[in-house]
Formats: C-alpha cells, structure tokens, sequence
C-alpha cells in the first residue's frame, strides 16, 4: 500500500457490499452449529491490559467465549501481557524457542517477516479461502509475504495531530496548511502558555510517530522501502533534514519539560487536562478523546494531517495509516486446533463484531463494512481527513528491521534531550542499519530462530 490512494482503500470501507453482507451473514449462521470434541485447550495472548483498552479487551472475551459455547470440550486460556513487552522481548523469545503461544498479537511488515522465515507463523490462506473472507479486508499487505497470509489485522489505524478546538479559537488559530505556519502556531501557544505537542518520550515508540510523517515529508516512503536494501541511507541529506526539524521542534521547548520522563500513557491525557493544545497520536487514542472519557473537552477536539513541508521529495498530502496490528497463529497447531482456530476467525472477522468495535472501541475496522451509521463524530472527522489524503503509508517500523527501529527510538530521544546532533544519530541508525541489512542477506536473520522441529 505504499503508493495506494488512501480513497480508494476507505472508499472501499465506506461502500455498501451487498455479496460482503450475505457472506457476514452466512459465517454467522454457520458458527451456530455446535461442535463437541473430547478435549482441546488453545493458548491466546493480547496485549489489551490498559485501562484505556477494556473495551477491546471485552469483545475478544465475547468471541472468545462464544467460540467455546460452540465448541464443547474447547477451552481457550486468556493471556495479557504489556504490548512492548510481548513484541520486542517475549514473543521474540518465544518464537526462537520454537513455543510461541497458540493465537497472539503481531504486528505486520518486518517482525512477521522474520517469524515467518523461521516457519513459525500458520498459513491463514486456505482458511481465509475456506471461510470466504479473502476479499472482505481493507488491506492484508502487511500480512502478506510471497503471496500467502500470515496474519489477521484485527483493526486500522491513521497518525495525526489532534487538537484543543477551544485553544485554537480562543488564540484564533487556523489548521496549519504548511510547516512554517505550524510553526507560528506553535510559537503563538507557548506564549500563551501552553505547552504546543504532547509528549511522552520516556517509550521510545512514542518519539518516532510525528518524527516518521516529518520524515517521510522529507524523502518520501520509497526511500524507506530502499534502506533495507541499502540504495537510500540514514545519512542522506534529505534524511538529516528530517533529524534536524524534529530537533527544531524540541530546542523550541514546543515538548513539555522532562517528557524523557513521562510514561506513555500520559500522552493523551495531556490533551485531555489541557495542558497541551496538539498531539500527535494514533486513532487508537480517539476513545479517549471523545465521549465520557474527554470530559469537559467532548466535541471540542478535532483531528488534521500533518502539514505539508515545502521542497520535501515525500507526497505532501499523504497519511500514515495501515493496518499493522493482528492476530497471528502458530504453525504448530493441531488439526482439531486449527478447526478451533477457523471458528475463532469466523466469530471475529465478521461485520457485527467489526461494527461493534468501531462503535465501543472506536477502532478502525480492517474489513469492509457495508454500515456506518451512528459512527463518532470525531471518528467520523478522522475518516473524512483519511478519505481526503492522496495516499498512505505504513509506519517505518513496518519497514526496517526491529534493531534498527530500537536505534531510531534511542537516537530521538537524544535529540529531544539535546544529547546527540542529527548527523550522529542519522550515523548510528546508519550503522545498524548496515548490520541488519547485511544479517538479512545472510539469511541468518535479527534473532536466532532454529528450524522448526529442531529445538
């Protein structure tokens, strides 16, 4: 989806599809029927333990359940543990190990390319094929490797800069169309004071969301594409240029003071109490920004893209957004497991569950939805920017090896510590860049995976 317009992909979502809404249909009478076996139990982690995230974490219990109920003598134990974790530390352990849980999380793109290469991950292209489901997704491309599914993403996601409605017309503010009027505007809130981005840099993940549109304005998503293959590299001009306006951003003291030490659940809760006007975040911070949980500032946060950067070589009206977050299986299931694992797809890829989940959860669904009534006002603005963006593109972690997605989230957090300069930290990304790509080449891979039936 690099090049996709992102229309095309929410269009897509948005239209009635009338053949969608008879399959849903179908899958739901099927998993009516009731299947009794002697004894069969299934292991599944989610990362769903904020209090931010019970939503979500109610409605996989729902399907959970209700896959169990149809399934007599099935038991499937529940497992949350933090989201960073399970994705840099233990499901990496697990995997090398050869005993990765039997359903959890995954992110799309570069770590699943890795599991995948150890023969870890399930094929899911014959039970999507089975169950009719193929064609029902926004997009599977983060989950695709040589033609063959590995991975379900069970939601969507857009970055972007929400923001304070109140503030921005009590100082007059328009929504920025360019760099330098977002500058001005930034300018113009700190000396009102406040504080003009949220920030919570003590987890490195949290720096590299805005630093990656800025980025991307500057060279552009192909030049990410290329710096696994060592055609484009951190240290490129355009590249420091990138560095050096993400450290502009933080030598204006435009973060709050001491954000390297601010946890990032605290992020949005900025916006929330006020204290900063604009936050860069995903759409999975929208739950929080509407509704109850907005408090006095419900209906008065709003949502635009990153503006444009003059003389950058990336498409200045694009957007991130992908959908890189998922369910994966182990490719080490029994025949009666994978039957359970078929009527777990079945109960949760549907459009009654997708529904419910963009309704409760405010969560973007993956699959084409042939209703959007009632949808949130502010998902509705969020999905009305998406629809107007010339195209998308996935995050860079997405893209680059998982080492050098930890580099990149060290090196910002010296420059918002006024620690490093741009040309070093571009040098050091550089430098693991270079390592993991040559490890890639060799086929050995970022982490040691033996072969499957040989641990």
């Amino acid at each position: 989806m690099n090049k996709g317009n992102i229309l095309m992909v929410f269009m897509l979502a948005w239209m009635t599809v009338g053949a969608a809404c008879g399959l849903m249909r179908q899958n739901e009478e099927d998993t009516s029927v009731r299947h009794d076996y002697r004894e069969v139990t299934l292991s599944l982690r989610h990362t769903q333990i904020k209090e931010t995230s019970q939503t979500r974490l109610r409605v996989l219990a729902d399907v959970v359940n209700q896959t169990m109920r149809e399934n007599k003598g099935v038991t499937i134990t529940m497992e949350g543990i933090d989201e960073k974790i399970n994705r840099d530390t233990k499901l990496k352990q697990e995997m090398a190990a050869g005993n990765p849980p039997d359903i959890f999380e995954v992110f799309g793109g570069a770590d699943l390319k890795l599991y995948v290469k150890a023969d870890r991950m399930l094929d899911l292209t014959p039970i999507l094929e089975e169950l009719g489901l193929t064609d029902q997704f926004a997009s599977l491309a983060e989950f695709t490797i040589n033609g063959k599914v590995y991975g379900i993403p069970y939601g969507g996601y857009s970055e972007g800069i929400f923001y304070n409605k109140k503030i921005f017309a009590e100082l007059g503010l328009g929504i920025p169309q360019t760099w330098d009027e977002l500058m001005a505007a930034a300018e113009r809130l700190k000396a009102a004071g406040y504080v003009p981005f949220a920030m919570a840099a003590k987890d490195a993940w949290v720096t590299g969301m805005m630093w990656n549109t800025i980025m991307e304005r500057y060279v552009g998503i192909e030049a990410f594409n290329k710096l696994v293959t060592g055609e484009t590299k951190w240290t490129d001009p355009a590249f420091i240029q990138g560095f050096e306006a993400y450290r502009e951003i933080a030598s204006r003291d435009y973060f709050p003071s001491g954000s390297l030490g601010i946890a990032d659940h605290a992020l949005g809760s900025q916006l929330i109490r006020g204290q900063a006007a604009m936050v860069f975040t995903g759409t999975w911070d929208v739950n929080q920004f509407s509704g109850p949980n907005a408090g006095a500032l419900n209906g008065h946060i709003g949502f635009f893209t990153f503006p444009s950067i003059p003389g950058g070589m990336g498409d200045q009206r694009s957007i991130n957004a992908s959908y890189s977050n998922g369910f994966g299986f182990s490719s080490t299931l029994s025949g009666e497991q994978v039957e359970i694992v078929k009527a777990f797809i079945a109960n949760f890829f549907n459009e009654k569950v997708q529904k419910r989940a963009l309704m409760e959860d405010k969560l973007l669904p993956s699959m084409k939805l042939s209703d959007l009534t009632g949808v949130d006002p502010l998902m509705n603005e969020v999905l009305t920017v998406m629809s107007e963006a010339s195209s998308s593109w996935p995050a860079f972690d997405a893209i680059v090896q998982p080492t050098v997605t930890a580099e990149i989230g060290v090196g910002l957090q010296e420059l918002i510590g006024d620690l490093n300069t741009p040309e070093n930290v571009a040098a050091n990304i550089q430098a693991v860049q270079e390592k993991a790509n040559a490890a890639q080449m060799n086929a050995t891979g970022l982490i040691t995976l033996p072969e499957k039936g040989r641990q």
